[in-house]
């Protein structure tokens, strides 16, 4: 005979187990008065390692309504997650109870908002509803994806914009305001399988419950061909909404094929008056918790906002950043600038890159060296490679300015061997050098038109392939010679001034010219005659 861990009534050996299975009802003995009695060894509790599940179920159901004061309890307590059986004695009340049942303490809860306060003020300054978004007519009182927002018809899209105007926000704000299952994914640690895994799931959530799935991919432009085709099938039959942020154009880095599957919006750059209220939300909000000195002021947020350049994402940052030094002594609103703001806001592989670099072409093109200093310059200070632009400036010497300058080609293949042996910072007045000659030189695209036109001329049926003239071929075997290769040719060098009655052309384009003998188009700028008017 045993005791019964959890009833303490007496059971035989070998029932014990289906003792507890009943729920401690069956299979009751009248405990033996003999000296002798094995079951007088057995009155201590069973740990409950040995236990089945079903004892350890009961004993956490039941009510312990007389406990012996010489005898430990063994009460359910949980333990770093699990169940565990731990020896809690109370000599005079027994366990603890209220309105008579037994109180099991409580694992100690991590504080809900410790990863919040860990969390950068940029994202714990990010808004939760569409009516925080700022600066974006989009999700407006009267945008367009605001109103398919709240007519709960989400469509797969592509979330065009520059760093920091809110491109991950809004599919956020979305996911939360449609109820939908909402997943992140990124470029580098998300595979085609992982994808794969993804889509099984938001098929069996949207069977089970309904649910839709939305699969945000921020930086949508750095998947693969493998992992942007693996969204057709899925987004073509609605079983996931996809959301793909990019602040690279789409239509250059998102196949065709996904981008029809999918509409394009593209947000707006945020003004300085938007990064400023947005600034003076996180100082109304956060502000008491820094408590930063007087250096963080108006004119300090507006320096701010005009250097973040439209990133709300970067002007937070800097006034995080401006809040934690502007505690410390000595610290003047100049060192605070300077410590902030060490370069320019540029992205050296997005659109800013090409864009300022066309700018700058099209400043020498136009003969406006300051608007091309200022291009140059910017692009320096932002650690652009300077071996780009010095071969960016040998292009400009032969497309822009040709037959006009024929000494600027040379200059502009000077100027890049000079940047590569001197290199940077000397190399500046060298790229400066090239710049303002260019810019001030005489025009001609007089070369660069002829061989557009010749390119034109070759997508036209047959003129790719028209034959060699026999008399310019060259006959370097004796059985080309007996063909006749080269023998009509007039070498020019034997003729005075080298000049010698002689066709070049194939016989089809005799006639045609395609150097014209313009250096420069013949259209006239109404806008010139304005600006003397005025």
């Amino acid at each position: 005979m045993v005791s019964c861990p959890i009833c303490e009534k007496t059971v035989s050996q070998l029932k014990i187990n289906d003792h507890i299975d009943s729920g401690c009802q069956s299979f009751i003995e009248e405990p033996s008065s003999s000296p002798g009695d094995a079951s007088s060894s057995q009155k201590g509790p069973v740990p409950s390692i040995f236990q089945p599940a079903s004892a350890r179920k009961a004993s956490a159901q039941s009510t312990i309504t007389k406990e012996s004061p010489s005898r430990p309890t063994a009460t359910p307590r949980p333990l770093n997650g699990k169940r565990s059986f731990v020896q809690e004695e109370t000599p005079e009340r027994g366990p603890k109870q209220t309105n008579g049942e037994s109180q099991e303490p409580q694992a100690k809860r991590p504080k809900v908002n410790a990863f919040h306060k860990a969390a950068p003020l940029a994202e714990r300054m990010r808004p939760k509803t569409l009516d925080e978004v700022c600066g974006q007519e989009l999700v407006g009182p009267n945008g367009v994806l605001r109103g398919l927002i709240e007519q709960d018809r989400v469509p797969s899209m592509i979330l065009w914009g520059s760093a920091g105007t809110g491109k991950t926000t809004i599919a956020r704000v979305i996911a939360s305001l449609v109820g939908s299952r909402f997943v992140e994914i990124n470029s580098t640690s998300s595979g085609v399988a992982e994808c794969k895994k993804i889509f099984g799931e938001a098929r069996s959530e949207l069977g089970l419950t309904g649910r839709k799935t939305i699969i945000f991919c921020d930086e949508i432009h750095r998947f693969s061909k493998s992992q942007q085709d693996v969204f057709l099938g899925p987004v073509e039959s609605g079983q996931v909404t996809l959301i793909g942020a990019t602040t690279e154009n789409p239509s250059f880095k998102v196949q065709n094929a996904l981008l029809s599957r999918c509409r394009t919006f593209t947000l707006a750059k945020l003004t300085d008056e938007d990064i400023n209220s947005i600034l003076h939300r996180a100082l109304r909000v956060e502000g008491p918790s820094y408590s930063p000195s007087d250096l963080v002021d108006e004119e300090l947020i507006q320096y701010l906002a005009k250097f973040a350049d439209g990133d709300a994402r970067t002007s937070l940052n800097l006034l995080e950043l401006a809040m934690d030094l502007s505690k410390r002594p000595g610290m003047s609103k100049e060192d605070l600038k300077k410590s902030l703001t060490k370069t320019l806001v540029y992205d050296r592989a997005g659109d800013q890159h090409y864009d300022t670099i066309s700018a700058f072409h099209k400043s020498i093109r136009g003969s406006d060296p300051d608007a091309a200093l200022y291009y140059l310059a910017r692009m320096i200070q932002s650690g652009e490679d300077p071996l780009y632009i010095a071969r960016r400036l040998i292009v400009v010497a032969s497309e822009d300015i040709g037959l006009a300058d024929n000494t600027m080609l040379a200059l502009a293949t000077s100027t890049h061997a000079a940047v590569e042996k001197i290199g940077l910072p000397e190399a500046r007045i060298n790229l400066a050098h090239a710049t303002v000659a260019m810019a001030l030189s005489k025009k001609s695209t007089r070369a660069y038109r002829g061989l557009n036109n010749v390119f034109a001329a070759l997508n036209e049926p047959g003129i790719a392939g028209l034959p060699v003239p026999v008399h310019l071929r060259n006959a370097p075997t004796k059985l080309m010679k007996e063909m006749g290769y080269g023998a009509e040719y007039k070498y020019n060098p034997n003729y005075v001034d080298g000049k010698v009655r002689q066709e070049y052309l194939p016989e089809q384009l005799l006639g045609r010219t395609f150097l014209e003998d313009l250096d420069l188009g013949t259209q006239r700028d109404r806008d010139l005659n304005t600006s003397k008017r005025g």
